[in-house]
């Protein structure tokens, strides 16, 4: 993800155009890594779940030890002041980032009073409707709550993602399979996974060693409240091999179909081109803009 030439930045009460500095050599965030983000869409005058996605920023930080700054709605506004500052129809990553500033005990500890906060918009295309992807199988897997702070959507988490993605890459393949600490899925580099058998719909249960998303409950809703069987269980690596299809779920993508596991090939098939059409048609309605 390439830094745009079209982002904004609010900071310090007022939002500056481009990608401006806001962190200080000395500040926790940036020598120990106290961060935490969240990631939302502005697609086709549309930004579903933003409200969600602004809370859980709140409870990442809260979860690495920050003292959140602003309201969720607080953020909210803050966010649809930005949008204005770009075209209608673009694409815009919504990106707003806690990190800490001072630090406390031992130096180690994030002072709790003392968090940094900006919000960063940045013109990001979608991906084409067509779009799809490969996994593969990694030699990396997630972490639990006892090792890393999983219950955050923390940046300290991602250079693991980022060895994932590159070991994925040197193999030839778009992405990687992920297996938790127990060697079942857990979901892959970089988003929730779903599959598909026998018309049912499977993802891996939420068991804490990954960050169970916003996007991928909004799907299990939805296809739910369409009739369809989706179930949250312990998936083992030969089930997707049987799987009919493969799809992934993330902010950044919303559906991303998968045409070949290692060996195995997928077709996009009619589940993943419903959980598509549902999130759209709903991302599209009045329900959206609040979340419901």
């Amino acid at each position: 993800m390439a830094i745009s030439e079209n982002i904004c930045t609010w900071f310090e009460g007022s939002w500056h155009r481009g990608n401006v500095p806001v962190m200080r050599s000395a500040d926790h965030g940036a020598w120990l890594g106290s961060t935490v983000f969240d990631g939302a869409r502005r697609f086709e005058g549309v930004a579903p779940d933003l409200l969600a996605h602004m809370e859980r920023v709140n409870r990442s930080a809260r979860a690495l030890g920050l003292t959140p700054t602003h309201k969720a709605d607080e953020i909210v506004e803050i966010v649809r002041e930005g949008l204005g500052m770009f075209a209608p129809d673009a694409a815009v990553y919504i990106r707003p980032m806690y990190w800490g500033i001072d630090s406390g005990l031992a130096g180690i500890v994030p002072l709790e009073d003392s968090t940094g906060f900006c919000v960063t918009l940045e013109e990001y295309p979608m991906a084409a409707p067509e779009a799809a992807t490969t996994l593969t199988t990694t030699r990396f897997h997630r972490p639990v709550l006892s090792d890393a702070v999983v219950n955050a959507k923390a940046g300290c988490l991602y250079p693991n993602n980022a060895r994932m993605l590159r070991e994925a890459r040197d193999k030839g393949f778009g992405n990687a399979l992920v297996a938790d600490a127990l060697g079942n899925v857990a979901e892959t580099a970089s988003a929730n996974v779903f599959m598909v058998r026998d018309g049912e719909i499977f993802t891996p249960v939420a068991n804490g060693t990954f960050l169970a998303g916003i996007t991928r409950a909004r799907h299990m809703k939805l296809l739910r409240a369409a009739g369809k069987v989706v179930h949250e269980t312990v998936l083992t690596f030969d089930d997707f091999r049987k799987a009919d299809e493969v799809f992934l779920s993330g902010n950044m993508t919303k559906v991303t179909p998968v045409t070949q596991f290692d060996d195995v090939h997928y077709q996009i098939g009619p589940v993943t081109r419903l959980a598509r059409e549902l999130y759209w048609d709903w991302a599209h309605s009045a329900d959206s803009d609040i979340g419901k």
